[in-house]
Order: C-alpha cells, then structure tokens, then sequence
C-alpha cells in the first residue's frame, strides 16, 4: 500500500485526503528495488527529523527536487498532514510557471508557505544588486534571517550529492553554527542509518533526505509516482539566446546583447534556479519517459549543463555553503 502521489491536478484540499492504492512493484519473489530503498531511506530521515526537532522547515521552490521531497513527506505522514511549513527564498527572478506551480501544490496541500522576499533587502538597502544581474549568490542573508525569525532548528532540503562536488561533501544532516554557518571539515560520521541531530541554541541542521539519489533516480521516481511538475521541465518553444555555452530565456531579467541574437528553440530546463543564472537545454523530450532516457545518456550534471552562478569560480558552490547558503 503507498500514497498516491502528491500532484498539481490532485482535487484533494489537504494530505489527509491523499487517497491509498495498491499496485503490483515487482514480481513475487523479488526484493526491493533501488527506487523502494532510497524511499525509505528518504522516509526514514523526514520522520526521524519530525520526531526529533521543535520546527522543521522544508525549503521548497516548486523545483523538481523539492516537489519530489514534499511528496515524500506526504507519504511519510499519511494519513495526516505534513506537520511542517514550507519556505521560499523568492529572488525576484523566479520563472512564473514554478512560483505558479508553487503556490497550487501550497493551496491544494492546505501548508502554510513563508516567503523571504530578495527584492525587500534589495529595497531598503540590506542587499545591492550584483554586477552580473544574478541574484541566486543573494539568498543568503534573506534564508538566514528567515531561519532565525521562525526559529528553525531543522531545514529541509532537496539537494543531492551528484549536482557538485561541495554538496557530495555533505552529510544527510549537516550542522550550520550559530551564524548559519558550514564548516567542511566538522562533518558527523553517518553510519548504519545513525543519525546525530545534536545542536545547541542558535545551531540548526540542514537535513537532505534524497542526498543518496541521482538525477536519473529522481526522474524514474517522478515516473513510477505520476508526480506533476512545472511544464518547462518538459520540451517547449521559446525565445533564446546563446551566452556561456547555454541557452537564456528571454526575460526581463536576463536580456541579450546585441552580438546575442535572439532564436526560438524547443528546449527544456533540468533545473528551474532564476531566470538570470539558469541555461535550457535543447530537447524533444516532452514526456516523463523522454526525460529519463535523455537523463540516461547525459554526461554532465544538471547544475554543470545549467547553471550559471556555478561557474563564477571552482569552489562556487562551497564557497555560498560555507556563508548559509543551501
């Protein structure tokens, strides 16, 4: 018996309304598969963390990843709610399908959404904007500051360890210090599924329950559930330009140069980060199982194929973790 998957198109108002189904996952006789491990291992995490901290918090974008983990979530407390809220680091250069996409899972779900707005540091003067237009590197004080206004002592996150190097570093709960704040080199040992969420006043864990999986798991996952997602994950027409190898979205915020002519293409994003920083890539692939067989024969990470703000040095991405960024 499993939940159903937690979808935009679910007419259900709340999780306590996810209805039950039974289906056949392999043949009698068979042990679990890969996909049954991670989720449990996923499973196991959530229900751990819930158990063990006063106000978790799950960082939810509408992004794959974090769709995949609110889902999970759903499952591991079914019948009941998800007993967490959600938050959003809202960059002001979000695409609006996702923050669409986000608000529907919110209101069909029933959860409470907290948005750190970017654009409010921006305004009154906390944040300046960056000479390259990004505002990703921007998160940080905004999901600092909204950490410690809620008073979260656990963070859920939906990173993994395949989409960089800084992140395979990390443990599936990592400590951050009392200025949110991660040291590499103060990692937990994490043996036999022991998990050690010890932290004193002012500490909070980032908690990573699909660590262990790969981009490919989390679209055979998001096969095998039926788990909706924002339609520009999947193949689709769109004005683009060429810079840094990538393909940019014509936007209010990533606008081209006159040498960067404008096309349209059908493309696709493997990841859904701002408007400024984030690449498509070209692709037919309009289904779920289109998807997975382009995952397949990929030779480069979603955030290496797509991801601007990655390459503003080699540690890029450790660099941000070790000031609180996730």
């Amino acid at each position: 018996m499993r939940a159903a998957p937690v979808t935009a198109s679910s007419t259900a108002p709340d999780a306590a309304s996810v209805v039950v189904r039974t289906e056949q996952r392999r043949p009698a006789g068979h042990g679990l598969s890969t996909l049954d491990l991670l989720e449990s291992e996923a499973i196991h995490v959530i229900r751990e963390v819930v158990s063990e901290f006063e106000r978790p918090v799950l960082l939810f974008s509408g992004g794959k990843d974090s769709v995949v983990v609110l889902h999970l979530a759903a499952k591991a407390f079914w019948p009941g709610r998800v007993p967490f809220s959600l938050l959003h680091v809202d960059t002001g250069h979000n695409f609006p399908e996702v923050l669409d996409f986000r608000d529907a899972i919110v209101e069909r779900l029933g959860l409470t959404l907290e948005v750190a707005a970017v654009q409010d540091y921006v305004d009154d003067g906390r944040l300046h904007e960056r000479a390259d237009g990004t505002r990703n590197p921007l998160q940080t004080v905004p999901l600092l500051d909204a950490i410690t206004a809620g008073r979260h002592d656990a963070v859920f996150g939906g990173a993994r360890r395949d989409e960089d190097k800084a992140r395979a570093k990390e443990r599936i709960l990592s400590l951050r210090d009392e200025f949110g704040q991660w040291d590499p080199r103060n990692q937990r040992p994490e043996l036999w599924n022991l998990y050690n969420g010890r932290h004193t006043v002012g500490q909070h864990l980032r908690v990573f329950p699909i660590s262990n999986w790969t981009e490919l798991d989390v679209w055979r996952y998001i096969e095998r559930e039926g788990i909706e997602l924002p339609s520009l994950y999947y193949a689709h027409e769109r004005e683009v330009y060429r810079r840094d190898g990538m393909w940019r979205a014509v936007s209010p915020v990533s606008l081209p140069t006159q040498a960067e002519p404008v096309e349209t293409r059908t493309v696709r994003y493997r990841t859904v980060g701002d408007m400024s920083c984030t690449g498509a890539v070209e692709s037919d692939a309009g289904t779920v199982r289109a998807v997975v067989r382009e995952v397949t024969q990929s030779t480069l990470t979603e955030r290496g194929a797509t991801r601007a703000d990655d390459r503003i040095s080699e540690a890029a991405m450790e660099d941000r973790k070790r000031d609180g960024y996730f």
